[in-house]
C-alpha cells in the first residue's frame, strides 16, 4: 500500500500502490474540481509532471451527473487523463456553501439549478465508485476556523460517525478509501479521531479542515498531532495546503500528499511562483523584459516566452496568458515538491527547507539534518485560502 523509502528526521520519500500503478511521494495533486484544471488539458497536466488529479464529487454528481460519467468510462474516460484521480467527498463545500447538516449527511440546494440535493457517508462513496476515482475521501464535516470546542466535537464526531459508514459500504478493491483526520487546532482532538480512525482501517488518512482561518503555526501543530497517531505504512495527505513553505514544513512533519487551487488561481490572475518567490508578472517593469518567468525553470513556458510576451497577454486580457502563469505555476511546484522528495533520499532535506525559508521570506523553522521538526510552531504567514470551487 505504502513503502517508504528513505527518510529524513520525519520527513520521507516513498510511493503509493494504488491499481493503477504507482504514485510516487511527496506529490502535489492539481486541482480539477470539474474533472479538469481550469484552462489546462490532460496533456497539459503530463507535461507538468502532475501524477494525481483531484476531482470533486459534489460538482460532479449534479453536472454531467454521476452515472454520465460512468457510462463515459469513469473520469479516465470522459477526460482523457491516464494518470490517477482523487475525488473529494463534497465536504469541503459542506462548509463553503449553504446547507442543513445533521447526523445523517447534508442536504443542500444545487448551484446550478437550486433543487435540493441530499449527500450522505454511504451516497458519496457511491458516487465515487460510480466516478471511478483510484482514491476516494470519506465525506466529512468541515468548520471554518477559529471555531469553539463544541463546534468541533460535533464537527469531528459526525466525521468518524461517517467515516464508519463509509467503510461499510466501500465495495470497490480497486479504489482506496481514505479517512479524514478533523479536529480544527485542537491537538488533543486531532490525537484522539487519528487514533479512532486508525482503529476503523482506512487505506491512507487526510488531514483535513486546516488553511481555513487558522494561524499558521497552530496549522503545523495540527498536522504534527495527527501525523504523529497515523500508521507509517499508510499515505498522509493534507488536504488544501499549496503554499511551497507549508508545503516543505508538512513534508517535514511526515505528510506525503497535498492538493490546493493556489497555483493556478495565482496564475489566472498573473501571479507566478518562482525560485525568487512570486513573481507579478502584469507589472509595468517588466514590458520590456526578454527574460523567462524563472531563468531556473525548465518548463515548456520558461524555454519560450518572454515575461513582456505574458506581461502582455494578461494585461489585453487574453485568456492564453493565464493559462500560460499556470501551466508554469505548476510545473514549477512539481519540480519543488520532486526536490523535496531527491533531497530526502540523498539526505540533504534540512537544507532544502532552509533554502525555501529564506526564498520565500518565511520564518519557517531551520531544521537541522539529524532533527527535524517535531512539534512545529513556527510563525508562517498565513497560507491563502482556496477558491469556492475546490
Amino acid at each position: 500500500m505504502f513503502h517508504v523509502e528513505a527518510t529524513a528526521g520525519k520527513a520521507r520519500a516513498g510511493w503509493a500502490e494504488t491499481s493503477r500503478g504507482r504514485i510516487l511521494t511527496p506529490c502535489f495533486m492539481p486541482v480539477g474540481t470539474r474533472g479538469v484544471v481550469k484552462s489546462m488539458s490532460a496533456e497539459d497536466m503530463g507535461r507538468v509532471g502532475a501524477q494525481v488529479l483531484l476531482a470533486n464529487t459534489y460538482h460532479l454528481m449534479l453536472r454531467p451527473g454521476a452515472d454520465v460519467v460512468a457510462e463515459m468510462g469513469g473520469l479516465h474516460g470522459f477526460t482523457g487523463w491516464e494518470g490517477h484521480f482523487l475525488t473529494d467527498s463534497g465536504g469541503y463545500q459542506v462548509m463553503s456553501l449553504p446547507c442543513s447538516v445533521d447526523d445523517d449527511g447534508v442536504t443542500f440546494r444545487s448551484s446550478y439549478d437550486g433543487l435540493l440535493q441530499r449527500l450522505t457517508p454511504e451516497s458519496a462513496v457511491v458516487v465515487q465508485e460510480a466516478l471511478g476515482a483510484d482514491i476516494q475521501m470519506v465525506l466529512d464535516v468541515c468548520t471554518e476556523l477559529p471555531a469553539g470546542r463544541d463546534a468541533l466535537l460535533q464537527a469531528g464526531e459526525r466525521t468518524l460517525a461517517w467515516a464508519r459508514r463509509a467503510r461499510e459500504v466501500h465495495s470497490r478493491p480497486d479504489q482506496l478509501l481514505f479517512g479524514i483526520v478533523q479536529g480544527g487546532a485542537e491537538l488533543d482532538l486531532r490525537s484522539e479521531y487519528a487514533e479512532a480512525l486508525v482503529d476503523i482501517g482506512f487505506d491512507g488518512y487526510g488531514i483535513g479542515g486546516l488553511s481555513v482561518g487558522e494561524e499558521p503555526g497552530e496549522m503545523l501543530a495540527a498536522v504534527d498531532a495527527a501525523v504523529r497517531r497515523l500508521p507509517p505504512d499508510c499515505p498522509r495527505y493534507l488536504m488544501g495546503v499549496g503554499d511551497p513553505a507549508a508545503i516543505i514544513a508538512g513534508i517535514g512533519l511526515g505528510v506525503d500528499m497535498f492538493d490546493c487551487v493556489l497555483p493556478t488561481r495565482l496564475g489566472r490572475h498573473g501571479t507566478a511562483l518562482t525560485s525568487a518567490g512570486r513573481l507579478p508578472v502584469k507589472a509595468g517593469r517588466f514590458a520590456r523584459d526578454a527574460s523567462p518567468i524563472d531563468p531556473t525553470c525548465k518548463c515548456a513556458v520558461c524555454g519560450r516566452h518572454s515575461r513582456a510576451y505574458l506581461r502582455h497577454l494578461l494585461n489585453v486580457g487574453e485568456p492564453s496568458g493565464g493559462r500560460l502563469v499556470s501551466f508554469h505555476n505548476l510545473a514549477w511546484l512539481a519540480d519543488l515538491v520532486g526536490r523535496a522528495r531527491r533531497a530526502v533520499l540523498d539526505g540533504t532535506f534540512g537544507e532544502l527547507s532552509a533554502e525555501v525559508a529564506r526564498t520565500w521570506g518565511q520564518d519557517l523553522p531551520v531544521v537541522e539534518q539529524a532533527d527535524l521538526p517535531v512539534v512545529a510552531q513556527a510563525d508562517l504567514p498565513v497560507v491563502e485560502q482556496a477558491e469556492p470551487l475546490r
